[in-house]
């Protein structure tokens, strides 16, 4: 039965999967990317695409705010980087981060 109740929680949204969804979220990651002049701050490429494309703006928490409302909506814990280095690079880093501590989901 445990393991039963670990796949629903598992599948359900974390509550502040919402808050990608705000305006508020909308407005900060507008001044984060104005910040940092629409520039990876990983490569230093000039970030011209529009999502899905590989050189769109992505705003990045550099450090994983796992539902803390601090580190989420902290404007000097986000930066903007590109499309593809978010999924390609940031998203090893905290798929490892994850397996160090044990958590598979």
């Amino acid at each position: 039965m445990a393991k039963h109740s670990r796949k629903i929680m598992s599948n359900s949204p974390a509550p502040w999967v919402a808050w990608y969804k705000t305006a508020r979220w909308r407005d900060l990651k507008r001044q984060v990317h104005l910040r940092d002049n629409f520039t990876c701050r990983r490569t230093g490429i000039v970030l011209v695409g529009r999502h899905p494309a590989p050189n769109s703006p992505i705003a990045n928490h550099k450090v994983p705010h796992r539902g803390d409302p601090a580190l989420f909506w902290d404007p000097d814990n986000i930066e903007t980087i590109a499309k593809s280095v978010h999924d390609g690079e940031v998203q090893r880093e905290e798929q490892g981060s994850l397996v160090q501590r044990g958590i598979w989901y």
